[in-house]
Order: C-alpha cells, then sequence, then structure tokens
C-alpha cells in the first residue's frame, strides 16, 4: 500500500508533468479550480487548486473534506501513484470504477484532453 509521502509526490510529480505539457493537455490543464484527491484506503484527502496549469496541495485532511472541491478525485494510493507512473491508464481505471472524478460537465468536457 502507498504511504501518505508516496502519494504527495505523485501528485507533485503528476503537477510537473502538467506544467511541462503542450498544446490540448496544456490548455486542459489551465483551468482555476478547487480540487480534492481522496485516497480511500489511506482515509486521507489532499485539498488544493489546478491553477495555471499546476496542482497546488494547500493542506492534507483525515478523511473527506468537509467542503466539496469543484474536481473531485477519489482512488487507492497505489493507483494513484501506478498512473502517475504511466502503469495504470486513467481513462480504463475512471471506466471501471478504479479512480473516481466529479466535477462539473463543461469541466469534464476539458478535463478529457488530459486522458
Amino acid at each position: 500500500m502507498a504511504t501518505i509521502e508516496e502519494c504527495r509526490s505523485a501528485l507533485d510529480k503528476l503537477s510537473d508533468n502538467m506544467a511541462g505539457a503542450d498544446g490540448n493537455v496544456r490548455e486542459a490543464a489551465a483551468l482555476d479550480r478547487s480540487l480534492s484527491c481522496r485516497i480511500t484506503d489511506l482515509d486521507i484527502t489532499f485539498v488544493g487548486r489546478l491553477k495555471d496549469g499546476r496542482i497546488e496541495v494547500l493542506d492534507t485532511l483525515q478523511g473527506p473534506p468537509v467542503e466539496k472541491a469543484q474536481i473531485r478525485l477519489a482512488m487507492s494510493g497505489d493507483d494513484l501513484v501506478a498512473m502517475v507512473d504511466g502503469q495504470l491508464n486513467f481513462a480504463k481505471a475512471w471506466g471501471s470504477g478504479r479512480v473516481r472524478l466529479e466535477a462539473a460537465l463543461l469541466d469534464l468536457f476539458r478535463l478529457r484532453k488530459l486522458l
């Protein structure tokens, strides 16, 4: 099972990857939205913002967040690490229910470019 530190590191790596992207991926990541990433097996939630093509983690909470973020992800720590390392395809994991992504419809259309 991935640790809190490994999950935080994976989010930092994802942020770096998004910041260095070009074209449609860069455009999709250019949203300014509140963001939460719930790690179900660790019962923690990273909360922050997606801004200027980067993920800025502002806090780590025990359990689910009190406030609902505009973009919400939920998955196991191992799945987060595997996705960022390129071992797990996000679209397949989302389609199978291993990863949950919730956002406004227009945001989902923009975010699909990241897939």
